[in-house]
């Protein structure tokens, strides 16, 4: 009989509790004690066929406090109560199975247990999953008190994560969407109220984000867990990055959806020859990267690989290095030499070989978000070696959420970003040769000044910034930049109508053409080169998940 099992240790004294295995139950929830501040998941023995396992910490009104899952190449998962600002005493794990043969439970009757705890004596017991929901009602009678407060918390941090308070937008109702749904930019007193849930992904104009209100949740009954259906596209999500590897594949990592909840769909791969999207966590062997939000990716040609660094998850920050071989789909993470802080919402570059990071949030003290960084760093994947070059002429003020652009491997441009509470629409240019930094003096009708736009190179002097959020608002509007005549030309185009911040835009030579409707024309037997736009938030609850197709050709024309 093979010897495969999931097991959970619950503190930082407690052994190992095995919670599913080969002659069990495919799904478990289990009560965790109320004494218990870290949660370790791990599986031991061969996987056989067994694809993965699904993990969520869930409140007392089962709605998900972190997610995670389990591969053959991932292994083992940790969480501690710090790093949650939801986690409080009755929280439940549920643990789900797919693939492979444990099936003998019905996937709507998932096996209620409570953990067999290891404390010192005068410990509480802890509570059974049964326990928790029987609770359930004493503490709404609390919360509802309380639902109407404001608190004095500070700001969120993979939210607005220099903090200070948003002037409040009137809610606009999408087709299909509750008004009840989260804001993308809101401060962390309102965010902590959201009671919503996000569906899959299909939902008119792309947006996903569809939540239930705090009331109709309290008054319905605790409905059994089902079995839910495989997703065909990534859920809504914003934060995320989308990277091309080659011309007709680019790859879709991290993200954060509706309720600030980090997409339980971390990684997609998108093929443009039919714009069909596979799930593709599972897929690539090795350490796969934490979720995250305000991450980087950029693509070496020459080396064939990804490099993933930086971002945040809750009071989580990140300064490794991730780096996905896209010859062998194996992940590694790099143990790199020198000193990086760690960093969200900054720029990443490309250039022969090293990654050029400029600015971003970081942590001071830690887990707090203080400020914004102005520094650059360079990584050399080579040595596995950060260093900082110096850097002479007038180099940026501090700010996150900006863009840069390399155009003609010599110069990167930098443009806009923000350090609360100043939105900014700024243009500076770093000189590769020199390592010399200048303010751009432009003409023309500059964008606003704002922040987690979008921005992608169009040809070898032209490049776009759309969209974006401007401490307020998130935007529709588009601009073209020509770096030979250092001026701004303002387009518009109705593929992007939409308001959007924290999305992503990059340009890509595919063999498919792109109707006025957006069908794909596979019959054109030419090359097109085109812009594509995926997911974002527009700051009043709603998270796309749509993939919109702009040719550069058309771009360029209305320039």
């Amino acid at each position: 009989m093979e010897d495969f099992g999931i097991y959970a240790v619950f503190g930082v004294n407690g052994p190992p509790q095995r919670l599913l295995s080969p002659e069990g139950s495919c799904r478990v929830c289990v009560g965790v004690p109320p004494s218990v501040r870290q949660v370790v998941l791990f599986s031991s023995g061969p996987w056989g066929q067994r694809v993965c396992v699904n993990a969520e910490l869930n409140d007392a009104h089962r709605f998900p406090i972190t997610i995670g899952k389990l591969t053959p190449y991932n292994k083992c998962l940790s969480w501690e109560q710090w790093e949650e600002e939801t986690w409080t005493d009755s929280v439940t794990l549920d643990v789900t199975l797919e693939g492979g043969n444990l099936v003998k439970a019905d996937w709507s009757k998932p096996e209620i247990m409570s953990v067999k705890e290891y404390t010192p004596k005068g410990i509480v017991a802890p509570l059974a999953a049964r326990e928790i929901k029987g609770k359930k009602r004493d503490r709404e009678s609390e919360e509802d008190c309380d639902e109407n407060k404001t608190t004095a918390t500070g700001e969120l941090e993979n939210i607005c994560p220099n903090g200070g308070v948003e002037k409040t937008t009137p809610l606009r109702k999408a087709r299909g969407q509750s008004k009840r749904a989260q804001k993308l930019f809101s401060s962390g007193a309102d965010a902590t109220k959201i009671k919503g849930t996000a569906n899959g992904a299909g939902e008119a104009q792309g947006i996903v984000g569809r939540t239930q209100s705090a009331a109709r949740t309290k008054s319905r009954q605790a409905k059994t867990p089902t079995q839910p259906s495989p997703l065909v596209s990534p859920s809504g999500r914003w934060g995320q990055t989308l990277c091309p590897i080659d011309a007709q594949t680019a790859i879709l990592i991290g993200g954060q959806g509706a309720r600030m909840q980090f997409c339980k769909d971390p990684m997609w791969k998108l093929c443009t020859e039919d714009m069909s999207w596979v799930a593709a966590e599972t897929l690539a062997e090795g350490p796969t990267p934490e979720t995250r939000i305000g991450h980087t990716a950029v693509y070496d040609p020459d080396s064939r690989r990804i490099f993933v660094f930086g971002g945040s998850k809750n009071k989580k920050w990140f300064n490794d290095v991730h780096i996905l071989d896209t010859r062998s789909w194996k992940w590694t993470m790099v143990e790199a030499q020198g000193k990086v802080p760690p960093l969200a919402y900054h720029s990443c570059s490309m250039f022969r070989g090293e990654l050029f990071v400029l600015g971003g949030v970081f942590p001071c003290p830690n887990p707090e978000p203080d400020g914004c960084s102005d520094s650059l760093y360079i990584f050399d994947p080579n040595l596995s070696i950060w260093y900082q070059p110096i850097v002479t002429g007038n180099k940026p003020s501090p700010r996150s959420g900006h863009s840069a652009c390399v155009m003609q491997q010599m110069k990167i441009y930098v443009f806009g970003g923000w350090d609360t509470p100043v939105c900014y629409n700024d243009m500076y240019m770093l000189d590769l040769g020199l390592m010399e930094f200048s303010a751009v003096k432009t003409s023309g009708k500059a964008p606003s000044p704002r922040s987690w736009h979008g921005s992608a190179v169009l040809s070898d002097t032209k490049f776009l910034i759309h969209g974006g959020y401007n401490g307020n608002n998130a935007l529709t509007d588009a601009f073209v930049f020509d770096i030979d005549t250092n001026s701004w030309t303002k387009v518009t185009l109705p593929q992007l109508s939409l308001p959007r911040a924290g999305h992503s835009i990059v340009t890509m030579e595919t063999d498919a053409l792109f109707k006025e409707d957006g069908d794909v024309d596979m019959d054109a037997g030419s090359i097109g080169r085109n812009l594509l736009v995926f997911g974002g938030g527009d700051n009043e609850r709603n998270f796309y998940s749509d993939l919109t197709t702009v040719a550069v050709e058309d771009l360029l024309a209305a320039v």
